[in-house]
């Protein structure tokens, strides 16, 4: 997006679109989807949001719910669980990647690698909520932000003098004054508010407001709430306690919905749609398990990408201001350093699920130890893109899922 919007189209400049960035990361949910609906708002407001945004997840639900299916009916076929073996195996190498990557970038104090093992620690070892940890993380940044200098300040005034010179040759939706297009902060609350019970009370007086369509929409929900870190944070999350604790599905399954979602376009987070419908699958309650599975998966990604739409359209318009207040840096910094253990945790969740399906008293999954390993390599040591990296993988899968 940068590329295209800043360097080529040259439809926002820099410092509006990094500002735009760091905002989206304060928020829960998938910053990816959230700076595409900012950048459509900044563009032709209102509008321009929701095609941005339904332009990027859309691709990803349609592709997703056909693999969904397709992976509950064959999904034990010899030459589907091969492929998922050889996706699964890289998407550990890639889970890794993302440990490293943030870590480099996020643990820059004493402090933050402290947050990162306490996470850790915290979910791992103590079974502390997910919530807790990021509000406590949060809180811990809060508290020990460093002040702003003199020169920083000089420095981002006459950043704040140069975007409202600029803001003449602008569209009218991205000046204050349209900005909102006429829709107020309150409105465009009460109509996320409506447009998301519409669907709770659809599923609660039809099939009932404890059946499991409509405690599948509250969890999901709940999870887009504190999805701080992306899909790879919110996965060890959702995981466990869909998993362990409501036992919609298995972890085998989740691990599966992970691989599968790396192959599609669009946000990872697309991950919690299938946890989705392979819960209706699993529970199918009158309906047949195809259409509720759909329902299911349906309900999930509306109540996980619903919230992004909200949170931009009421905070855009105060995305300078938040993006220059030391306190709200400080702690976007913490809870990223927190997400580093965070995903820690679930590095050993698919180490557990797929290098040792047979406990760590038995070896482990040597062939898909190996394809993890050279997955690694290609995404680290060479430019090859990462779906080549996926297709090899998956290939390899395949031929020692058919050997064997």
């Amino acid at each position: 997006m940068h590329r295209e919007v800043v360097e080529g189209r040259r439809w926002v400049a820099e410092k509006p679109f990094t500002d735009a960035l760091n905002f989206c990361m304060l928020l829960p949910g998938p910053e990816a989807l959230q700076l595409a609906i900012y950048l459509g708002w900044r563009l032709h407001g209102v509008r321009g949001g929701l095609v941005a945004g339904l332009g990027f997840v859309l691709p990803a639900i349609v592709l997703l719910m056909v693999l969904a299916y397709l992976y509950a009916q064959h999904g034990s076929q010899p030459i589907v669980s091969g492929l998922l073996v050889g996706l699964k195996a890289a998407v550990i190498a890639l889970v890794l990647q993302a440990i490293v990557r943030i870590g480099r970038r996020a643990l820059r104090r004493p402090v933050h690698w402290v947050l990162a093992a306490a996470a850790f620690v915290a979910l791992e070892i103590l079974h502390v909520p997910f919530p807790l940890v990021i509000l406590l993380a949060g809180l811990a940044g809060w508290i020990t932000a460093r002040p702003q200098s003199a020169k920083s300040v000089l420095r981002e005034e006459h950043a704040v003098d140069a975007a409202r010179e600029s803001r003449a040759s602008l569209p009218a939706a991205a000046t204050s004054d349209g900005r909102t297009t006429n829709l107020s902060s309150l409105r465009v609350a009460l109509l996320g508010g409506v447009l998301w019970a519409l669907p709770a009370l659809a599923v609660g007086f039809t099939l009932g407001f404890g059946s499991i369509w409509s405690r599948v929409y509250l969890f999901f929900t709940q999870a887009a709430l504190v999805t701080f870190g992306g899909a790879y944070a919110v996965l060890g999350y959702v995981t466990s306690h869909l998993v362990a604790d409501l036992h919609w599905l298995t972890a085998q399954q989740s691990v599966d919905g992970l691989a599968l979602a790396e192959t599609t376009p669009g946000p990872l987070v697309i991950v919690l749609q299938f946890m989705g419908y392979m819960t209706g699958w699993n529970q199918p309650g009158a309906l047949t398990a195809p259409l509720s599975a759909l329902l299911a998966g349906m309900l999930a990604a509306w109540a996980t990408f619903l919230p992004s739409f909200v949170f931009i359209f009421l905070g855009a318009p105060y995305i300078e201001r938040l993006s220059r207040m030391p306190k709200v840096s400080g702690a976007l910094a913490a809870i990223t350093a927190a997400v580093v253990g965070i995903i820690a945790t679930l590095a050993v969740l698919l180490a557990r699920v797929v290098l040792w399906p047979n406990g760590l008293q038995h070896a482990p999954d040597w062939i898909a130890l190996a394809i993890g390993a050279v997955s690694w390599w290609l995404l680290e040591r060479t430019r090859l893109p990462l779906p080549w990296v996926l297709v090899l993988a998956a290939g390899a899968g395949l031929s020692a899922n058919v050997v064997g």
